[in-house]
């Protein structure tokens, strides 16, 4: 990915915050979603946000991240470049995250690669033609490790998969969000969304886990450690870290695959990036010096964000045709 950080926004955080919060993430009118609810084998739901496109269209799947939604920045913008190339676009959102509590105890987590697998099975059953997927930050090291437990019959289901921005390795990126501006901004942010929803996930099963332990939590660490470990069926942070990492795993890819992080990315380690030799044939690296955590902003004054949904866009489309599971040309950074 060739991308050169406007002049105005230098530095990842700078990278990151504007395109959420100022950036235009489409001309014209917004993506009009029609809303789809599937009733999961545990009995409980998800909500499902999609945009038709004619029939026999690729599909385009975007797996959010961490709290996000189709309302997102950067879906919002993926949905921009879908209906622009006349793509199907769909959102599928993770258990909590479409605006309504789901019931079941479990959430989700960064190594969720079962209800991935789920939902891109149940996709790839409903579209006739080309399915590609793209995961962002929690939602593309999920997607990443779906693609690595399923080896080969990945091509099965899905042409290419990419993830933007994903935590490669869970325990380097949690212990750097939980430090200095790091903590203060990103850390707060997402305990503001995540504990008040443990709470109520508490008071839905009672005695799920300790209120008073989720109320003293201050960190991703020990809000792991209190809800997400034992919930799923992990022993604790340490372990969760571990075992849902995709990093260790990339070279089992055998989907064609792009893999993009920015090197300033303010919570995630240039140093814990994957190396081309570490991943395999399949796996396409890009690791540009600039563009935050899901930011990749481009021109002038309030800017916008289509610089990052036309280059995994493009990539993704290039790839080849259904279970072709054709090898990508090379590793490389860009």
């Amino acid at each position: 990915m060739k991308y050169e950080a406007p002049w105005h926004l230098p530095g990842g955080n700078l990278q990151t915050i504007w395109p959420a919060l100022m950036a235009r993430r489409f001309s014209g009118p917004g993506p009009c979603y029609q809303r789809e609810r599937w009733a999961t084998p545990d009995g409980d739901f998800i909500d499902l946000d999609r945009v038709q496109a004619p029939a026999g269209s690729t599909l385009l799947v975007l797996f959010h991240g961490l709290e996000g939604s189709s309302g997102s920045h950067y879906a919002q913008a993926f949905a921009a470049y879908a209906a622009k190339n006349g793509l199907g676009f769909v959102v599928p959102h993770f258990r909590g995250c479409s605006g309504e509590l789901n019931r079941a105890p479990r959430a989700y987590h960064s190594g969720d690669f079962e209800e991935i697998g789920w939902i891109l099975a149940r996709l790839r059953q409903q579209h006739q033609g080309r399915i590609v997927a793209a995961g962002v930050s929690l939602g593309g090291n999920m997607l990443l490790r779906w693609a690595e437990e399923m080896g080969e019959q990945a091509a099965r289901v899905v042409d290419a998969v990419a993830s933007v921005s994903a935590p490669l390795d869970l325990s380097a990126s949690g212990h750097a969000i939980g430090r200095g501006f790091n903590k203060m901004v990103y850390t707060r942010m997402f305990l503001n969304a995540m504990k008040p929803k443990a709470l109520q996930k508490l008071a839905q099963h009672p005695g799920l886990f300790s209120a008073d332990a989720m109320h003293a939590v201050s960190n991703l660490y020990e809000f792991d450690n209190v809800f997400t470990a034992p919930v799923h069926g992990f022993k604790n942070t340490d372990d969760y870290w571990l075992r849902a990492s995709s990093k260790p795993h990339l070279a089992e890819i055998r989907v064609p695959a792009l893999v993009l992080n920015a090197l300033n990315d303010p919570f995630i380690p240039a140093s814990s990036l994957p190396r081309a030799q570490e991943v395999g044939r399949f796996v396409t690296l890009w690791q540009p010096a600039h563009g935050g955590h899901v930011g990749f902003p481009k021109g002038a004054g309030l800017g916008h964000l289509r610089a990052l949904p036309e280059a995994v866009g493009a990539w993704l489309l290039s790839q080849g045709g259904h279970n072709s599971a054709q090898i990508s040309k090379g590793d490389h950074h860009g």
